[in-house]
């Protein structure tokens, strides 16, 4: 399937690029064959993608989402802790599927039931190459693997729930130093094909300074960011637009890194507090309405409250329409 970015025959049959031939008549696009890579300039369709709690393999739970969308995502975004082998199994999965990889790799080991391993991989030791074997193996495997794969590490500094942020005892400079040594030993085994995602999360009161966290344009090939509409499910939180949400960040990213693609990494939105149906038809619209984002990844997890499309069949429905509305 080459890097991916062509659908599958069944998905891709019978489609084509839509092109008016009239004069004076704006060409259209047909958004179901023409997927413009993540990391190439910002194409004229907005692309649509999901997280999945049983990750990258869970062809069940793609196609699920797939049905309630009206269209399969195009990006598949899962989570790998730092000492786990390359998740190459799932990266064909998502490749069979007709979508792009996003593995967000965790410096921090996995324990199981909620619980890490925060002190074993710090952003110092990584920096100073104690672990570069795990680094090592991850290029070569992903090299030989051979098809785009788009690798986030180390997300969301900016918060406070991470052992590699600020907040969580983490210069600045040492997690500049830890991205830019990881990047650069892909770099010396020449692997081309991992394309680098810097995703911090959208800033809040408290929150670190996302300019002190770029780790520079050379190290980054894909900027990402995450938010969330917690609606009243906090005590700390309260009904938030998607605008209210991501436009203060996005202005700022594209300050920061400018003429870099811009994905929303991770989005979802509560149902308490507001009405979730609008909140998603209004996300669609306000990202589509924005040049600089090429994709939005909607987290379809029930965790800290019910993230999921499918959490009402409104929700669901409002995506699906929204998606087939969408157009630049």
């Amino acid at each position: 399937m080459g890097n991916g970015h062509a659908r599958p025959a069944a998905v891709a049959a019978g489609l084509a690029v839509a092109v008016s031939t009239a004069v004076g008549c704006v060409p259209t696009v047909d958004c179901d064959v023409v997927v413009t890579p993540l990391h190439e300039p910002v194409g004229a369709c907005l692309r649509f993608g999901v997280s999945t709690p049983g990750g990258p393999t869970a062809v069940d739970e793609f196609e699920r989402v797939a049905g309630l969308a009206g269209t399969p995502p195009t990006v598949v975004l899962s989570f790998s802790d730092f000492a786990s082998p390359p998740p190459i199994a799932g990266l064909s999965a998502v490749r069979r599927l007709g979508a792009d990889p996003i593995v967000t790799w965790e410096p921090w080991r996995w324990l199981g039931d909620g619980r890490y391993e925060s002190t074993e991989f710090t952003m110092t030791s990584i920096a100073e190459g104690v672990h570069d074997d795990y680094l090592y193996r991850w290029a070569d495997e992903l090299a030989a693997w051979g098809s785009t794969v788009y690798l986030r590490f180390a997300h969301e500094p900016n918060g406070n729930w991470y052992p590699w942020s600020p907040a969580g005892g983490t210069p600045p400079h040492d997690y500049v130093a830890a991205w830019r040594h990881v990047h650069r030993l892909f770099t010396s085994k020449g692997v081309a094909n991992v394309k680098w995602v810097w995703a911090p999360n959208v800033s809040f009161e408290g929150s670190s300074r996302i300019a002190d966290l770029y780790p520079g344009p050379e190290y980054v090939d894909v900027v990402g960011v995450d938010g969330y509409n917690w609606g009243t499910t906090q005590s700390w939180s309260r009904w938030t637009s998607p605008q209210g949400l991501f436009e203060n960040t996005l202005d700022e990213l594209g300050r920061i890194a400018p003429d870099k693609p811009i994905v929303v990494t991770e989005v979802g939105s509560t149902d308490v507090g507001g009405s979730k149906p609008d909140w998603v038809a209004d996300l669609v619209a306000f990202l589509d309405d924005r040049t600089d984002v090429a994709a939005f990844v909607w987290f379809d997890h029930d965790k800290e409250t019910d993230w999921r499309l499918a959490s009402t069949p409104e929700s669901a429905a409002a995506l699906a329409e929204a998606l087939q509305r969408g157009q630049r």
